[in-house]
């Protein structure tokens, strides 16, 4: 044991070099770091929500809105399928969480339902007296579209977080219906707030022409939808009779870009192939016809086409800010989301807050430090300067691999830092122990190294390894704050065993080999 490989010296080198180089970055400002040739690590630690200040907000979405819809569209189809194949129909409509068919002729239930079953494989089909089909949506059924659209949102949420242009922010899943973002070092915590929670459905519909919106209900095939522009009372400037028929949908969008147009912000916008044919059909057919723009059930613009717009693009204007357009064309470049948010809980947490967090945390990890150097040199004397110095390369270490993973430390985060400390000479005090024992029974200085190393060695295992796996499932199971303490906790086990076992063990036998001692000073 105490004739040590070359190339463990060689692997101890190596990585207390890497660890000063991914560990420096964080010595220098922002922009400093940033101005570091690319050849040279420049990553920094990342701080949490609790530390840097920031917004923070934890969503629920509107899952029962997305059934009524998507309950609504197979109506429609249904109605339509029903029709063309001269099925009597005496209602169809939704009614308890079900839709229900009733039949005008009870004999053509079999018929009714291979149309269902045509149209969709998801609901179970009940048949009732007189003929009456009742549609309900199967639990397994229910539970995919419920994993379905809570990804969807999860990655259009971070899609739309992201185009901000801010960095380390935390989107994640929670529950059922639950979705927590939190957004470091954000200074308008507001435009965020609205950005998530516009659900940014965009949908292009002819204005019915003649018809009047007036207070009555809509004509059929129609719906009254008001216009985005308000006026002085906060209301609706005008309101819009629109075909409930979709020509274009968002979903067929590839670009929006915010840029002017006759020195005013527009929103230019490019569909796909299938888009661009059906934009192409709709414009050449309808030239003269007002054509609705439709985003979140608001008229945002209606304009009259006054040619066939054949290229797959066009803009969208109004009485847009350079500030309303962008953030317009972002959430057309992230999409829509698949179901409404509701914001259940709401924080901004101030930057004074975590510079105080960041300043006790600091204060804590500086004094146990110094209790543990203090104690490891009057234990253990030269032993115990030689596990200070591993000490301090543990820090260095847990820095660097912060920097390296792009990590994001919390004021847990630091808490697990600060435990570290104190759990990073156990192996030194488990390995020194032993060999003072040996010593006891009579040994010299490299016997009593070579066995005190050999015998401590299962028991530091033991007890890093279960900490460790204690690190692992507070990783898995936790989420938030307990995953910051999880990660700087099993970082730290990690590089206190190779300074313990491989650092350590190097100075104290480069100090055996110079000196070559008659007795150990410890």
């Amino acid at each position: 044991m105490v004739n040590i490989p070359r190339w463990q010296i060689i692997l101890v080198l190596v990585v207390l070099s890497a660890g000063l180089v991914f560990a420096a970055p964080n010595l220098l400002g922002k922009d400093s770091a940033e101005a570091l040739p690319d050849w040279l690590p420049k990553q920094q630690i990342n701080l949490g929500l609790d530390l840097r200040g920031g917004s923070y907000l934890l969503l629920e979405a509107d899952i029962e809105s997305v059934m009524e819809e998507q309950f609504d569209d197979l109506l429609d189809s249904l109605r339509r399928e029903y029709r063309r194949e001269k099925i009597p129909v005496t209602s169809l409509a939704a009614e308890d969480e079900a839709l229900v068919v009733r039949l005008g002729d009870p004999a053509t239930v079999d018929d009714a339902r291979t149309i269902v079953r045509n149209l969709t494989q998801d609901f179970d089909i009940a048949t009732e007296e007189g003929g009456v089909l009742r549609l309900t949506l199967g639990d397994l059924a229910m539970r995919d579209r419920l994993t379905q659209i809570m990804a969807q949102t999860v990655e259009i949420i971070g899609r739309r977080v992201n185009g901000l242009g801010v960095s380390e922010a935390t989107i994640q899943r929670q529950g059922d219906r639950r979705v927590l973002v939190q957004v470091p070092g954000l200074k308008e915590p507001e435009r965020v707030k609205e950005l998530i929670g516009t659900t940014a459905k965009l949908n292009f519909q002819f204005v019915r022409e003649g018809a009047v919106a007036g207070t009555g209900s809509a004509p059929p095939g129609t719906r009254i939808l008001p216009s985005s522009e308000k006026d002085a009372q906060g209301g609706p400037l005008t309101r819009y009779v629109v075909e409930r028929r979709v020509m274009v949908s968002g979903e067929n969008l590839v670009d929006a870009q915010s840029t002017f147009q006759d020195n005013q912000p527009v929103v230019s916008f490019r569909f796909d192939t299938t888009g661009g044919r059906r934009f192409a059909r709709a414009t050449q057919d309808n030239v003269g016809r007002v054509f609705a723009i439709v985003l979140d059930n608001e008229v945002i613009s209606a304009p009259v086409i006054r040619e066939p717009i054949l290229g797959g693009s066009g803009v969208i204007s109004g009485r847009f800010t350079v500030q309303e357009t962008q953030d317009l064309a972002l959430l057309l470049r992230a999409g829509a989301l698949p179901a409404p948010l509701n914001i259940l809980e709401e924080r901004t947490v101030g930057a004074g807050l975590g510079e105080d967090s960041i300043r006790a945390g600091t204060i804590a990890c500086i004094l146990g430090l110094i209790f543990v150097i203090l104690f490891m040199a009057g234990s253990y004397g030269l032993f115990g300067m030689a596990a200070d110095v591993a000490l301090l390369v543990n820090l260095v270490l847990i820095a660097a691999v912060l920097s390296a993973l792009q990590a994001t430390l919390t004021l847990p985060g630091i808490a697990g830092i600060v435990l570290t400390i104190g759990m990073a000479v156990d192996a030194n005090v488990l390995i020194f122990e032993r060999i003072r024992e040996e010593m006891a029974l009579g040994r010299g200085p490299v016997t009593a190294i070579d066995v005190g190393y050999r015998r401590a060695m299962t028991t530091i295992l033991d007890s890093n390894i279960t900490t460790l796996i204690a690190a692992t499932l507070l990783f898995s199971f936790g989420s938030g704050p307990v995953k910051g303490f999880a990660v700087t906790l099993g970082i730290g086990i990690a590089s206190s065993m190779f300074t313990a076992i491989m650092l350590t063990r190097l100075l104290v036998v480069a100090w055996l080999r110079r000196r070559r001692p008659q007795a150990l000073p410890i």
